[in-house]
């Protein structure tokens, strides 16, 4: 079993460690000290080694900040974590704050003239800090630079050892494009930047750049790791020795140096005079300072590896719809686990999570999940990020709703796919809820848009059935998937949220609009698409787009109140559920056919 239901902090961890963290930075003069989520990577799921803020607080969200004072700490968070925070976190310790509105510059404005707040500058962002900054200065205090982190000297031998996963090498029958050519191809944006370099410093980056994957973050195949790359391909690759496995040299080839971590501050010297690529979204402010002192020339840009990953190749296309095809036919299974056996002994909700685990570990080639899975039965499923724990396991009730939003790595692609399943009879309220989620997503998966959209600007058709009854969902509508990467990978993203990016086609993106009634249940429909180029419609004057879906899977015909869809939503519907039939159905037993037959047959 890949996933487990224990916890790996609690409420104590507040009152226990930051005592610790008080003394460290008062052998440091400091009055305060700021413990972002983020690690030097900027990753959004965390080696224990890095995940800071759990430790001082026993917070262990994906998204938050903590401000420690010498008399008084805050924990930052976003809607998806209130109810989590406040069972995780002495809230005699922390006080509870929101990260959205005024967040952590908010906070700052309060602290006492005077006052030295320390911080770290690998884990920050440039444009964070000039915001943090420009807080702090409003109350007359100063944030300042540490050349040793106080919560890392307090955490001291406890700390978790730093991951050292062998990388492997990616093969081009994957990734559909050598490394060499890769590098050739960055090498020529860095140089139409006017850059004669760039540092590279997210870990998924360097996985798609160099042709390679790690094992140091959990549910993602990261090596942690930074590269500078040359305008004319070379390569250096800092990566700790017991992370090289010995036909790693001759993959990389002589093109790419490989040189141990502590070789890269010496290296970003090398640099001086030289104009430099930096990412200041996703590189920390170390580097910049690194490269400043250097007399190096910054060139502030978007990682170049960034797009072009995002943009799959043909290969990386058929890969990943291989693995959702392969993905589908294990859901599919769980699916009528759920509607047979679930329906005379509905599960719990560790029993759902362990039981589609255990159909994708039949496949015999999972490498592991993309994230935990939420199995969220009844009053959770509200909570658009709850995972069950062995505390707050609940069984699924009937006339109740269960969400289970779940997804898998493979070698050729990464899954991530939500279901909502009636457990019973659902009520009246439940299929006209999520029948409107239906039309939104529905709306999104049929939509033509002119090349050069964003998702921000088409983020409302997945809302319009909500609006029009006064509802909504306070999640963006799609993010980003990688192929053996990240589950959340940018540029590219469906939100309310403004977005710079336009839809290309070969980039993958979820659909997955919702709708939470708090204490009652959750509905979320999530599939992946692909972006590709519609055929042109006789007198169209410009090129278009549309989605492709990639999952394949049954949606719960009890939950849809046919009478408010429309006769192109029922086609629509009735047509993806022909291709499930046709492309999952032979993929299954007889007795699962027989049943995924059913819950395709035309509304």
């Amino acid at each position: 079993m890949r996933q487990t239901f224990d916890e790996s902090t609690d409420p104590s961890f507040g009152p226990k460690h930051v005592p610790l963290i008080r003394a460290a930075m008062a052998a440091q003069g400091l009055d305060g000290f700021l413990v972002p989520h983020e690690d030097e990577h900027q990753n959004e799921y965390l080696p224990a080694a890095n995940d800071r803020l759990a430790w001082a607080s026993g917070f262990t969200g994906s998204a938050g900040a903590g401000v420690i004072l010498k008399d008084r700490a805050a924990v930052f968070v976003d809607g998806r974590y209130t109810l989590q925070v406040r069972e995780q976190v002495d809230q005699g310790v922390f006080e509870i704050r929101d990260l959205v509105e005024g967040g952590v510059p908010a906070y700052l404005e309060t602290v006492e003239k005077g006052a030295v707040i320390g911080y770290d500058a690998r884990l920050h962002s440039p444009a964070a800090l000039d915001g943090l900054k420009a807080a702090a200065a409003k109350a007359g205090a100063t944030l300042k630079p540490v050349a040793v982190n106080p919560l890392d000297q307090a955490w001291g031998a406890d700390r978790p050892a730093q991951p050292m996963a062998p990388i492997t090498p990616q093969p081009v029958e994957y990734a559909g494009e050598p490394s060499s050519a890769k590098r050739a191809r960055i090498g020529q944006a860095v140089a139409a930047l006017g850059a004669e370099a760039a540092v590279i410093t997210a870990p998924a980056s360097i996985a798609w750049l160099f042709n390679i994957r790690g094992g140091d973050v959990i549910r993602t195949p990261l090596p942690l790791s930074q590269a500078i790359i040359n305008a004319d391909g070379s390569a250096r690759l800092f990566v700790a020795p017991a992370k090289v496995t010995p036909d790693l040299p001759a993959w990389l080839g002589n093109a790419v140096s490989l040189e141990t971590p502590d070789r890269l501050e010496e290296a970003l010297g090398d640099l001086s005079g030289k104009a430099v690529v930096v990412d200041p979204a996703q590189s920390s402010a170390w580097y910049f300072d690194q490269l400043a002192a250097a007399g190096a020339k910054v060139v502030r840009a978007m990682d170049p590896c960034t797009l072009p990953r995002a943009c799959k190749n043909a290969v990386e296309l058929e890969g990943t719809r291989e693995a959702h095809r392969r993905d589908g036919a294990a859901l599919t299974r769980f699916l009528h686990w759920l509607a047979t056996e679930g329906q005379v002994n509905p599960p719990d909700e560790k029993e759902a999570v362990a039981k589609l685990e255990a159909f994708r570990e039949a496949t015999g080639v999972l490498r592991d999940l993309s994230f935990d899975t939420i199995g969220a039965a009844n009053g959770h499923g509200a909570l658009p990020h709850y995972h069950p724990t062995e505390r707050s396991n609940e069984r699924a009730k009937l006339g109740s709703l269960l969400l289970v939003d779940s997804g898998g790595q493979y070698l050729d692609g990464t899954t991530d796919v939500t279901r909502t399943v009636a457990i019973g009879e659902p009520s009246a309220e439940m299929v006209q809820r999520n029948t409107l989620v239906l039309k939104g997503h529905l709306a999104i998966a049929r939509l033509r848009f002119p090349a050069g959209t964003t998702g921000s600007a088409i983020d409302a058709f997945a809302r319009a059935a909500l609006w029009a009854h006064g509802l909504d969902y306070d999640h963006g509508t799609g993010h980003g998937v990688g192929v053996y990467l990240g589950v959340h990978e940018g540029p590219q993203r469906i939100s309310k949220a403004p977005n710079t990016i336009p839809l290309q086609p070969g980039m993958i993106v979820s659909n997955e609009p919702g709708y939470y009634k708090d204490g009652e249940y959750g509905i979320r429909i999530e599939n992946l698409e692909v972006v590709m180029p519609a055929e042109p419609i006789p007198g169209g004057d410009r090129p278009m787009h549309r989605f492709d879906a990639l999952t394949l899977a049954p949606i719960d015909r009890r939950l849809i109140d046919k009478t408010l869809l429309t006769d192109e939503e029922i086609a629509q519907f009735d047509a993806y559920h022909a291709r499930v039939l046709r492309e999952i159905g032979p993929r299954v037993e007889p007795e699962v056919r027989a049943w995924l037959e059913a819950a395709c047959a035309p509304l």
